[in-house]
């Protein structure tokens, strides 16, 4: 199965909840996923940071690597439409 396509606003979000969902994430914040620079296939993207709120690393950091094997193999990052593509105006 290909993977779906995502803005880079739906893919945060889903991200951000994946992480919230698993033990001792509840208040972690994913400020944004960011596109990895030359990739053509596979995981398009990457979870720079994250904001730890009452969560202790281990638990962050455990809960990040998951997320990110995950949800890599459903989703990849596309260009949001509304971004401006360098046409004429």
């Amino acid at each position: 199965m290909a993977p779906i396509g995502k803005t880079q606003a739906e893919l945060t979000r889903l991200v951000e909840d994946a992480i919230r969902s698993e033990p001792g994430c509840e208040t972690v914040q994913v400020p944004a996923v960011t596109p990895l620079p030359h990739v053509r296939e596979g995981r398009n993207w990457q979870i720079p940071e994250v904001v730890l709120g009452d969560s202790l690393i281990s638990d962050v950091d455990r809960a990040v690597m998951s997320v990110q094997r995950r949800l890599g193999r459903e989703f990849h990052l596309i260009a949001d439409q509304s971004e401006p593509t360098g046409g004429s105006a």
